[in-house]
């Protein structure tokens, strides 16, 4: 390393010395009391990794000496301490590690060199589904289910856990990944087997990675393509960020809960605009804000848009390190290197400088829920009635309510109506995490069976925890018997309503819904209440706090002003208001601080990676490469290290290119990725029923990312999309070109694109603005590049998606001067050609012939940023660069 500043120090911490790269040698050339928080991290890494060539001297001057109201628009590099996944999402990492392996024994390497360079720590959070609640047999039963769904994934993962060095799984029914992260996996900060301290910071491929910036911790949500990349040592390229700090003052009012807090500053940012900006929050008040209050609001940064927020390290933060149970030596670590590099909070010290600053006043926050649509669309719980009512005029005018149906079911007749809430689950990092709320809801319930209240008949009610710590604290609190007589038995640990895992409704709620067209409610503690992810035949979804939760499955109603109208009657016949069961702030205190101990987390994850008896039954054969079976449809070994050589192919020629869609703007990775169901008579449908596989056991698509046969096949396949090559036609489809320029039926873009790949011709995207926008999917890109795509001309592309395409190997493009494929005049029916692409261009010369012989031709941006990006454009990918590395 270079050490231009001479950073490089001791520190001593009890008995023993570390080293540490010191903040404070810089000074006195720059003020870092006036950096955030978030920035000190971004600092200290680009010291720890200077090396003149990757990060220089001039990337830490640039921002040691940012102006956070006029910032240059300078590129630096982020090298995260560990990188942190989820099973959707990390088994692809593990499939392409498992593949390059492969790679590397055919180059003639040294297999044992494809590890993971940073510590990885995956989390089987994603798979588990409620098809099973309401009863204690519901755990155990949904658990089999999940086992037997997904055995090849799960044998897989297994091997990755005993080949792979830096790698470890936590086992199914554990816990959601974003809580195991903050009360197991995050050191704040960390040490390295050589005896460095450093701040904690962590890529995850999940976007509610957030969660863990409530202890100090720097990391978000990447795609998989960025994971891989940060796995094998290379680090991630980011402007400068804005950072917009939120000044907290006051304390909660009676009542008031962290969710209704979240909800209130999810709102409050999505008004600013923090999209791709750091959110850091500071001021007193952040004093009165538990760990677990802050770990909710850092849980929400993807709702409110932002990179990030993030709190600093105090006191609260090593309470909560003790509470959770990490050893006393680390705790004492974390303090001293906190107070040394000057990252240390008190409410005396200065405030940092920010990009702009907003006011939150705890005192003003009051009992909201979210909904029914949006997380930032937050309605006061006075006007949930009101705001049902407005949704519901708006849902009668596309598709009319034949009202209330009469249904029997579980031995009652009842009628069923518009604005019913079927589903009433306490589910989701956001706030499984929280103690204070769910002791909450377990009060509420107390009282509730009390005086006689119990669950509608209609409601599926379902508790599934972020951890096993959480069933033990409840069990101690003897709250959990309580949440059970309402039906919230827990039912999995794991990520299962947010994520659409809400299993079916029973058969005669169903069919009362659709019969009649209703339009029903659910009610859910998570943090994304999108339009059909909770479940398609639910139209409107509210997120609210656990004991609202609670509340709501009572009431049975969103049609209802709990604040004034009653939830029901009790057992002597009289009505019971909310106001009459709600838990005063100091009745739940008491609960906890008796409750919620140290102890109980200490024997909850004494031996977190060992699982159950389903996870310790499968057994797999140790061995450096995986043994792939060739009649799997999970797992599958990819091919984007077919053929290759140690030798980079160079810059590629794109020459006699065909158009396979022309797109719109906005087109989201939700559009590209594939998601969701996969359809019987869908490419990938047809690819699974001729591999013998039932319509029954599809899956889904999230389920199946480890074999690239299936996502290809669902790569552009989304219902909505609309290619402007096939007018008039919703959905993934285009028209096949042929060299004799005549042009085939409307069909999927998977047999189009596989028509042009065995002609041996490439393909190109044409697209409008904001090409890529939304969650970083990794098979976005992937899927992009196996269907033959060799470039995408955009107007504009969202940042993380542009690099996973270069990462890929597909070269991204962007029309110049205001010009677009309407303004030029193209239809998709063009034959392209590109001149000039050479390493470190700017721009590239692109003709497009039209079948009558005419020529388009036009200049674009070629949008390859850094020499880092054009040495992976040289190699083909990300990966192949790293394997010719590790080869050499």
């Amino acid at each position: 390393m270079t050490d231009s500043f001479k950073t490089k120090a001791q520190l001593k911490v009890g008995s023993k010395t570390y080293t540490y790269y010191n903040l404070k040698a810089l000074e006195p050339q720059f003020k870092l009391s006036r950096l955030p928080y978030s920035i000190k991290v971004l600092l200290e890494q680009l010291l720890r990794h200077e090396d003149g060539v990757n990060t220089t001297k001039t990337d830490i001057e640039a921002l040691a000496g940012a102006d956070f109201k006029a910032l240059p628009n300078k590129d630096i590099n982020f090298t995260p301490a560990r990188v942190v996944l989820q099973d959707f999402t990390g088994v692809p990492c593990v499939v392409d590690l498992a593949a390059m392996r492969d790679a590397m024994k055919s180059l003639g390497g040294d297999m044992g060199k494809v590890n993971p360079l940073c510590p990885v720590e995956l989390v089987i959070d994603h798979s588990v589904m409620i098809d099973h609640y309401g009863s204690k047999e519901a755990l155990d039963l949904n658990a089999k289910i999940e086992f037997k769904r997904n055995e090849e994934r799960y044998n897989f993962l297994r091997w990755g856990q005993e080949a792979l060095q830096n790698f470890k799984a936590v086992p199914p029914d554990t816990g959601i990944v974003h809580q195991v992260n903050i009360e197991y996996l995050a050191r704040v900060v960390f040490e390295n087997d050589d005896g460095v301290l450093y701040p904690d910071s962590c890529f995850g491929t999940d976007s509610h990675t957030t969660m863990v910036n409530g202890i100090g911790v720097l990391g978000w949500g990447v795609g998989g393509i960025e994971a891989e990349a940060a796995m094998l040592g290379q680090p991630s390229s980011m402007l400068i960020p804005e950072v917009i700090g939120v000044r907290v003052t006051g304390k909660l009012a009676e009542g008031a809960t962290a969710t209704d807090l979240v909800l209130t500053v999810t709102e409050l940012l999505r008004k600013r605009g923090v999209v791709e900006k750091f959110v850091e929050f500071f001021g007193p008040a952040i004093a009165n804000l538990s760990a677990s209050d802050r770990n909710t609001i850092g849980n929400m940064a993807p709702e409110y848009g932002a990179t990030c927020g993030i709190f600093p390290i105090d006191v609260e933060t090593l309470n909560y390190l003790r509470l959770t149970g990490r050893s006393e030596e680390h705790i004492a670590v974390v303090e001293a290197y906190a107070k040394a590099q000057g990252m240390w909070w008190t409410p005396e010290q200065p405030e940092a400088e920010y990009t702009d600053v907003l006011h939150l006043d705890l005192g003003s926050i009051k009992p909201s829920l979210a909904g029914p649509k949006r997380p930032q669309d937050r309605v006061l719980l006075t006007d949930v009635k009101a705001n049902f009512r407005k949704a519901f005029e708006a849902e009668q005018k596309a598709r009319p309510s034949k009202g209330p149906a009469k249904v029997h079911h579980k031995d009652q007749d009842f009628e069923l109506k518009d604005g019913a809430v079927v589903i009433a689950a306490i589910t989701s990092c956001t706030n499984t995490s929280n103690p204070n709320v769910l002791i909450g809801a377990g009060l509420l319930a107390q009282k509730a069976r009390a005086l006689g209240l119990k669950s509608k008949p209609w409601v599926k009610t379902s508790l599934a925890p972020g951890s096993l710590a959480v069933t033990e604290y409840l069990k101690k609190a003897n709250l959990l018997e309580d949440l059970e007589h309402l039906g919230f038995f827990v039912s999995a640990y794991g990520c299962t309503t947010c994520i659409g895992n809400s299993g079916p409704l029973d058969e005669p709620i169903g069919k009362a819904i659709n019969d009649n067209t209703l339009s029903v409610s659910a009610v859910l503690s998570g943090n994304r209440n999108f339009e059909g992810r909770v479940h398609q035949d639910v139209r409107m979804n509210y997120l609210a706090s656990p004991p609202l939760v609670v509340a709501y499955a009572i009431a049975g109603s969103t049609d209802i002003d709990l604040s004034s109208e009653p939830l029901g009657k009790g057992s002597n016949g009289q009505d019971v208001f909310l106001k009459d069961i709600w838990p005063s702030n100091a009745e739940i205190q008491a609960v906890v601080a008796k409750a919620v101990t140290s102890e109980l987390f200490k024997k909850s994850y004494a031996d977190v990676l060992k699982g159950d008896e389903r996870w310790q039954s499968i057994r797999v054969t140790r061995s450096e490469t995986y043994p792939w079976n060739p009649k799997s449809t999970y797992i599958a070994n990819p091919p984007y290290f077919v053929g290759m050589t140690k030798t980079p192919p160079g810059i590629p020629t794109i020459q006699g290119a065909r158009v396979l869609a022309v797109l719109g703007d906005s087109i989201t990775t939700d559009h590209i990725s594939p998601a969701g169901d996969i359809k019987k008579d869908g490419p990938a449908g047809k690819f699974l029923e001729a591999h013998g596989v039932a319509k029954a056991d599809f899956n889904s698509f999230g389920s199946r990312r480890g074999n690239h046969e299936i996502m290809m096949r669902g790569t552009f396949a989304n219902t909505r999309i609309r290619n402007q090559m096939t007018p008039g036609v919703e959905g993934g489809v285009s028209k096949y070109i042929g060299k004799d320029g005549q042009a085939g039926p409307v069909e999927p873009i998977y047999d189009v694109a596989m028509k042009h790949v065995a002609d041996g011709t490439p393909q190109v995207v044409l697209a409008g603005k904001e090409y890529g926008t939304g969650s970083s999917r990794d098979w976005a890109a992937k899927g992009t590049i196996l269907l033959g795509v060799k470039a995408v001309i955009s107007e504009s592309f969202e940042r993380i998606h542009r690099s996973n395409l270069v990462g890929m190997g597909v070269l991204p493009l962007n029309f110049v001067n205001g010009e677009s494929a309407q303004s030029l005049g193209l239809d998709g029916t063009e034959v392209f050609d590109f001149d000039g692409l050479v390493n470190g261009a700017t721009e590239v010369s692109v003709t497009a012939t039209k079948a009558d012989g005419s020529k388009v031709q036009f200049k674009a941006k070629v949008r390859i940023n850094t020499p880092k990006e054009w040495e992976y454009y040289e190699n083909g990918g990300v990966l192949q660069y790293m394997l010719r590395q590790m080869a050499a």
